[in-house]
Formats: structure tokens, C-alpha cells, sequence
């Protein structure tokens, strides 16, 4: 795996991801906050969605993609989520975590060449999304036609 190491700008946006969910954050509905920065620049942010059903929730990580192509941008650079911990957690340190599967598959779906600032071996680092699903299903490898 091609593990890099995170620069300036990626430093800033954690820092936004950050800033988000501390402004945004409430109790049972979000506490993750993601932020997008387009192949142009510009850098976008928003949380997740909780619902009471936790399949319907949605990750952060989807909710700013969205919100990307709705402001008119397609083209994506690097994105990073960030978990704020709950109220009675003892550290109250606003992490960087690691997308789930299903945001992997949709990270890959719009930019295999998408930098994830992520976790690793105790340290910060980013790896293109191709790298974190290696096997990702297409139309075109399914078996039987």
C-alpha cells in the first residue's frame, strides 16, 4: 500500500473537518464531520445524518460529496472525516477516522485517485481510495455476461 505523508494543505483540511463538527455537533444526530478538498481548491465540509434506524444514517463522507457535486464540482482531490466524541467519553480529542466500506465503494465511485487522510499505525497519513478497494466490483468483472 502507498501510504503518504499528509502535507499543509491536508493539515488544514482536518482542521476544517474539525472545526465543523465542533460547531455542528449535537448528541444522538451528528458527530461526524467530513471535508472535501476539489482537484480546483476549494474546500467543502458537513456532517453526517443519524437517524434512530441506524441503516438510514448517513455517513459524512456522503453528505459532502453530495453537497460538492450539488455546488457544481466533480473533481476531487483529498477528504478526511473526523469522529467528536460523546459527551461522557473521558478524551474529548476530535479525531480522524477511517471511511467505512460502503464509503470506500462510494469514495472509488467518484474518484479512484481520491487521497483518504486516515489513521495509520498511529500516525495520520492518506492513501488513494483505489488502494483501500482493491477489488472494487464493476459492471463489466461480474460473472455470467
Amino acid at each position: 500500500m502507498n501510504i503518504q505523508k499528509i502535507t499543509i494543505e491536508d493539515e488544514e483540511l482536518i482542521t476544517v473537518a474539525q472545526n465543523t463538527i465542533k460547531k455542528l455537533y449535537k448528541d444522538g444526530r451528528h458527530h461526524v464531520g467530513a471535508a472535501l478538498r476539489t482537484k480546483t481548491g476549494e474546500i467543502i465540509s458537513a456532517v453526517h445524518i443519524e437517524a434512530y434506524i441506524g441503516r438510514i444514517t448517513v455517513c459524512a463522507e456522503a453528505i459532502v460529496i453530495g453537497k460538492a457535486i450539488s455546488e457544481g464540482f466533480n473533481e476531487f482531490d483529498a477528504i478526511v472525516a473526523v469522529r467528536h466524541p460523546d459527551v461522557e467519553e473521558e478524551n474529548q480529542e476530535i479525531k480522524v477516522v477511517s471511511p467505512c466500506g460502503m464509503c470506500r465503494e462510494l469514495l472509488n465511485d467518484y474518484g479512484e485517485d481520491i487521497q483518504v487522510i486516515m489513521p495509520f499505525e498511529h500516525e495520520v497519513a492518506k492513501v488513494h481510495t483505489s488502494e483501500l478497494l482493491p477489488f472494487k466490483y464493476k459492471r463489466s468483472n461480474h460473472l455470467g455476461g
